[in-house]
């Protein structure tokens, strides 16, 4: 499920270090957090929608694949990034 370029340029004022920044890793760990959100909605309707619950899966483990190397190179940013988004580390 794609989400609107309005979000993400809001996620990318939010968590970004200016306002073209996407490539840093709190941005990409919160586009992928709306991202996984998003899907989590779509399976309260759709159940049995195994395809996207493959892309969910790929999603989770590309997200903790960027919290593991922000915890790796810079733990004060990755406590940052968990507290603004509330994930559970």
């Amino acid at each position: 499920m794609p989400i609107d370029k309005d979000v993400v340029e809001e996620i990318v004022k939010k968590y970004g270090f200016h306002d073209k920044d996407t490539g840093s890793p709190e941005v990409q760990i919160a586009i992928l957090t709306e991202r996984i959100k998003n899907l989590t909605r779509h399976f309260q309707e759709n159940k049995h929608d195994n395809y996207n619950k493959r892309a969910l899966q790929r999603l989770v483990g590309r997200r903790k694949k960027l919290l593991k190397y922000l915890k790796e190179k810079d733990f004060n940013r990755y406590q940052n990034i968990v507290l603004k988004l509330g994930l559970r580390k």
